[in-house]
């Protein structure tokens, strides 16, 4: 299986992936939408495509290339949109169909629909995500600056997606990594005023390499999903706290559609 998205939702994609293939469910590959390899030598069995627009270009135009080829369904948010008649099925969320060009509630709940298909019991990540929304969002994350964000397995994704909100929410500087490699160079820029933020479980000795930096070292024993609200909620206040306005970041829209 191949999972597609552009932004958010690859990363979205990335998550799932890695789940579904440590599930032993099968070969599943997940790619920017742009640079997706369909072609019949990789025999795709079926395409799922993450959307939330439903219009964004480079998705419409992989679901018109492998329509009749390839079975496809689509997680959207908004179903009245071109990525439905493209789509052999569709999955639509317009609950999470948000205003604001940051996603952030159509992320957790694609990824919450994806695993729950996969047979997980998402208790304890919707207990986790509810407590995310009250614990106090901390001075130091709110001043720091600069943030690297890190995952292994299916957090990796997380991490670039964490990554990415801060970029748009608050012009922020962050960077993301697996946990595993950030020893091998990133760690570098580990400082004093600096946080390195860990999805699940940490690698032997990782905390103590970054606590020796003098960066902030922050994992938390919540679901990773959960986690990643939280990451959201230190976005927004960043982003208050700089004067930026969080919905509507500069030179971005809420879906990429290009001409031709």
């Amino acid at each position: 299986m191949a999972v597609i998205g552009c932004g958010t939702s690859w990363f979205m994609a990335q998550a799932y992936a890695a789940l579904r293939e440590s599930a032993g469910l099968g070969v599943t590959d997940p790619f920017a939408a742009s640079e997706a390899f369909l072609g019949k030598a990789r025999g795709y069995d079926a395409i799922i495509a993450i959307t939330r627009s439903g219009t964004t270009t480079e998705v419409l135009r992989v679901l018109e290339a492998v329509k009749g080829r390839v079975p496809t369904v689509t997680v959207l948010g908004d179903a009245d949109t071109p990525a439905t008649p493209l789509s052999d099925e569709t999955v639509p969320l317009p609950f999470a169909d948000e205003k604001s060009v940051v996603q952030t509630r159509f992320a957790t709940s694609a990824l919450a629909l994806l695993r729950a298909h996969l047979g997980e019991d998402l208790a304890k990540a919707v207990q986790d995500a509810e407590a995310a929304l009250e614990v106090p969002v901390e001075k130091e994350w709110v001043d720091a600056e600069q943030f690297s964000f890190l995952g292994t397995g299916w957090t990796y994704g997380l991490a670039n997606e964490a990554a990415l909100k801060m970029r748009e929410a608050s012009q922020s500087w962050t960077e993301s990594y697996p946990a595993m490699e950030y020893r091998h160079g990133p760690i570098a820029i580990a400082a004093p005023g600096r946080v390195t933020w860990l999805f699940g479980e940490a690698p032997d000795g990782l905390e103590g390499d970054v606590t020796a930096t003098g960066a902030r070292f922050v994992c938390h024993a919540r679901d990773p999903l959960a986690d990643l609200v939280l990451v959201q909620r230190v976005a927004l206040e960043r982003a208050r706290a700089r004067g930026l306005d969080p919905d509507n970041p500069r030179s971005l829209t809420r879906s990429v559609m290009l001409d031709g």
